[in-house]
């Protein structure tokens, strides 16, 4: 299909817009320095030297076998982990969101991430002959990555694209782009050395708006990678290109009157705290049922979450959202970019209260309508709202996903109350009675990622998600059967 220079314009005026409003709110953000790392390595004066390295690149990725590309493979694993300290140091100290110690974590994850294995080859045949069904590379994918996962969602991505045998040209955010060439260029250096082929993976080394809109314009970009808003999504989804695109989450928990209360707070404390509550995935607000609330609060404290009082909680959403209209809970609510991923003392600090130096999290009593419900707030505090049956939960917990089809959660003993939940929200994960990252293969059996492609239906990605799908047809042939 040829490609339409209207509407891949039009991705680009909505990515470019995006980036623009998130570099003009993320003044505490630390800026990249451009003197380190220098151009090379893969990293490029230029957009469109990085693409056109990175086509060359890929000839020779596409031509390798699987066992070679799953050595690729091994070295971004190795080094991720054998680096991880240093490499979720430095993503901390420029980004300035999240916790150290998840940030190490994150990358030594990346040994759940599928490679080479998830690739097949299928066959058909009947008495006309036989046909094999391959899953071919797309060749160059420009792919954004966000500033709350910089190196882990290049990793990530860089597994499933090089095993499908494809390169790709990296756009960092710009808060998060000295950490992200520093681990491409570790990745470049130790591949050509193992395998000789140089910038498999590659970008430029100025994270600007202009390049943004390059990488999504060049005519050798094959295929496009965005996360962000639903306003990328929706343009995306519009594009000449193929596009895979991860939308916005604000994940709900539901949890009835059946659920092992001391369990939950567990696993929402594990998946709430991780990261600061960064994750798309994580739990961002609870409806519990009324007939419990007061013993699952009494779980929430027990297992070492701190409960703000009504005043406390008020103080908290004044000083970490603002509001259209300028008035005090007037117009809907906007997180300001200050408090995304902070520590809890932050917000601790900005509530008026002190708390235990090894609180993960803090939690209280809202509406249904409070902008801590309503907004993905990705901070360190999570709501808890009474509800009078599991019914009503399941509906508010519909109103709060607003239809983005990401992540849900329940904690029950009753299949049939998880079954109804899973299908009015229709989410792309779903978890039972387990903490969030389980359903990406961390303390559950799935597999993980760190692009969950929802608006346009891909779900979690692996190799197959970067590849086409390609038939070879042999008339009268190859008959055994």
């Amino acid at each position: 299909m040829p490609i339409q220079a209207e509407l891949v314009e039009e991705i680009a005026k909505e990515v470019v817009a995006r980036l623009r409003l998130q570099m003009q709110q993320t003044q505490t953000f630390a800026a990249p320095a451009k003197s380190v790392p220098t151009a090379r390595d893969g990293v490029f004066a230029t957009v469109d030297e990085a693409v056109n390295a990175a086509y060359e690149a890929q000839k020779k990725i596409a031509a390798m076998t699987l066992e070679d590309r799953g050595r690729i493979i091994q070295i971004i694993c190795r080094i991720c982990n054998d680096r991880r300290e240093e490499l979720g140091r430095m993503e901390l100290d420029e980004t300035k969101v999240g916790r150290l110690d998840h940030k190490i974590l994150k990358l030594t994850n990346m040994r759940f991430v599928l490679g080479v294995d998830a690739l097949h080859t299928e066959a058909r045949s009947n008495q006309s002959g036989m046909c094999i069904i391959e899953h071919a590379p797309w060749g160059v994918i420009g792919m954004m990555l966000p500033v709350t996962h910089s190196v882990p969602t290049m990793a990530s991505n860089a597994i499933n694209i090089v095993a499908a045998g494809n390169t790709a040209v990296f756009g960092p955010h710009p808060s998060g782009a000295k950490v992200a060439q520093y681990a491409l260029q570790l990745w470049n250096r130790e591949i050509e050395r193992e395998l000789g082929v140089a910038n498999v993976f590659t970008t430029a080394i100025d994270p600007t708006i202009e390049n943004a809109e390059q990488i999504f314009n060049h005519p050798k970009i094959a295929l496009i990678c965005v996360t962000g808003g639903a306003a990328v999504a929706k343009a995306a989804a519009k594009s000449g290109k193929r596009v895979i695109a991860g939308g916005p989450g604000n994940p709900p928990v539901v949890v009835d009157e059946t659920a092992d209360l001391d369990r939950a707070a567990r696993c929402i404390i594990d998946g709430a705290a991780f990261d600061n509550n960064l994750l798309c995935i994580g739990e961002k607000e609870i409806f519990v049922v009324a007939s419990v609330a007061d013993q699952f609060i009494d779980a929430m404290r027990r297992a070492g979450a701190f409960q703000l009082e009504a005043p406390a909680i008020e103080r908290l959403s004044q000083a970490a959202f603002t509001f259209d209209g300028g008035g005090k809970g007037c117009g809907r609510a906007h997180v300001k970019k200050e408090f995304v991923g902070k520590d809890v003392a932050v917000l601790a600090s900005a509530a008026g209260v002190r708390v235990p130096a090894n609180t993960q999290l803090l939690f209280g009593e809202t509406n249904e309508d409070h902008p801590f419900v309503v907004e993905e707030q990705m901070m360190p505090f999570i709501p808890v709202v009474r509800v009078r049956d599991v019914d009503a939960a399941i509906r508010a917990a519909v109103k709060a996903e607003h239809g983005y089809r990401h992540t849900a959660i329940i904690h029950t003993q009753n299949a049939e109350t998880a079954t109804r939940m899973a299908r009015a929200l229709n989410t792309t994960l779903f978890i039972q009675n387990a903490a969030s990252p389980a359903s990406l293969g961390v303390g559950g059996p799935g597999y993980f990622s760190h692009t969950i492609a929802t608006p346009t239906g891909e779900g979690i990605t692996t190799p197959l998600t970067f590849t086409r799908e390609r038939q070879m047809t042999i008339g009268d042939a190859l008959r055994i059967i």
